[in-house]
């Protein structure tokens, strides 16, 4: 049976392979826009010139129609999200990840951060690592393998003994929306495991490509 380590590692293999095909298939479109006497869409074209003509219409076609069509399909799979439902296994609540330590987040809710101002008012940080064992062991023992950098866990102030919300009707929405990224690590016990499986190859695919579409934007040298 695959353990969290090797489906981690695996699904990191199917995202270089569909990232491959993404850099492809946007350099196919990039190249139908392509006038005679140019080939670098990278390089520094006077103003006025087919070149810079060029990367405009590269960074239209990009925004108009590559980015509405990612847009587009990652709202159908939230929407399909809507088919699925909590099946109360309390993991989300018993243990929230996150790249930021208490103090950080305390800084981004008083600058108004709406995410931290939430996560803060229902989530506080484990004392220890070996409490965090005890809820989800195989994902302590994926991030030690992996050398993920630092992580914080946090858990739930609202969670009964019975893996229910003491206060549900008042949830913040980080909880209504949760999970709203199919890429997130969800364990088999979570009733959107399903949904994540069944959309998370379209996923990796829109998240290729807008990873490629911000590298365009940033490396063409002509602006609007």
């Amino acid at each position: 049976m695959e353990n969290l380590t090797e489906s981690v590692n695996n699904l990191r293999e199917k995202y270089r392979d569909i990232f491959k095909m993404s850099v492809a298939e946007i350099q196919k479109r990039v190249d139908e826009l392509k006038p005679e006497g140019v080939s670098d869409i990278f390089g520094e074209y006077p103003a006025g010139s087919v070149g810079e003509f060029w990367q405009k219409s590269v960074l239209k076609m990009l925004d108009e129609d590559i980015c509405r069509e990612i847009y587009r399909k990652w709202n159908e799979i939230l929407a399909y999200r809507k088919e699925f439902s909590c099946a109360g296994c309390g993991t989300c609540c018993r243990l929230a990840c996150s790249e930021f330590s208490p103090e950080q987040l305390k800084l981004k809710a008083e600058h108004s951060d709406r995410f931290a101002e939430q996560f803060l008012s229902i989530f506080v940080p484990y004392n220890t690592k070996e409490e965090v064992k005890k809820i989800y062991p195989e994902y302590i023992k994926m991030l030690d393998d992996n050398k993920e950098q630092k992580v914080y866990f946090y858990h739930c102030i609202k969670l009964t003994e019975s893996n229910r919300c003491s206060d549900y009707e008042n949830r913040p929405q980080i909880c209504r929306d949760f999970p709203d990224n199919p890429l997130a690590l969800l364990p088999k016990t979570c009733g959107y495991y399903n949904w994540k499986q069944q959309v998370e190859p379209v996923a990796l695919m829109l998240h290729s490509m807008l990873e490629i579409v911000d590298y365009y934007r940033e490396h063409i040298r002509c602006r609007f």
